[in-house]
């Protein structure tokens, strides 16, 4: 879903006509027609009125699924040294406070040397090497994770 279309469905669950919307925000119906037909897009200010408007965060009002096809070009254009600068775990705490504070609470030592066991053994058993058991195993457990989400629905 487009931007755009997400807007028009925020609007269309208020209730709220184009011509409404452009009244309480003050700007014409045909600036909210362009924004939810993804000719024009509102800023920042007009898109925390919106937000307002529809009950929603900024967040979900901005929420849309982006294309996959944009996220792999993305991936695709990031070199292993940039990659390498990133802190993932601060990156991702910020959605996921947890993985700001866990290594105070959880035995990591333990867990690494666990893992480590079974990275190990996917290179021995399989011939795969540090990285490739690396993303196996990080597969792998995507895969445990997707079937306790299921199981728990």
């Amino acid at each position: 879903m487009s931007l755009g279309n997400h807007l028009f469905h925020a609007r269309k669950k208020k209730g709220l006509s184009q011509e409404e919307v452009a009244e309480k925000l003050g700007i014409s119906r045909q600036t909210v027609s362009k924004w939810e037909t993804d000719e024009t897009l509102p800023d920042i200010c007009q898109s925390k009125r919106l937000a307002v408007l529809y009950g929603l965060s900024l967040d979900e009002l901005v929420e849309f699924d982006i294309d996959v096809k944009e996220i792999q070009e993305i991936i695709d254009k990031t070199s292993e040294k940039v990659t390498d600068k990133i802190d993932w775990t601060k990156a991702w705490s910020k959605k996921y406070p947890i993985l700001g504070r866990y290594q105070g609470e959880v035995d990591t030592a333990y867990y690494a040397r666990e893992l480590d066991k079974l990275l190990k053994e996917l290179e021995k058993k399989y011939g795969y090497n540090e990285l490739d058991s690396f993303l196996v195993l990080k597969d792998i457990l995507a895969l445990v994770w997707k079937g306790r989400k299921e199981k728990s629905k």
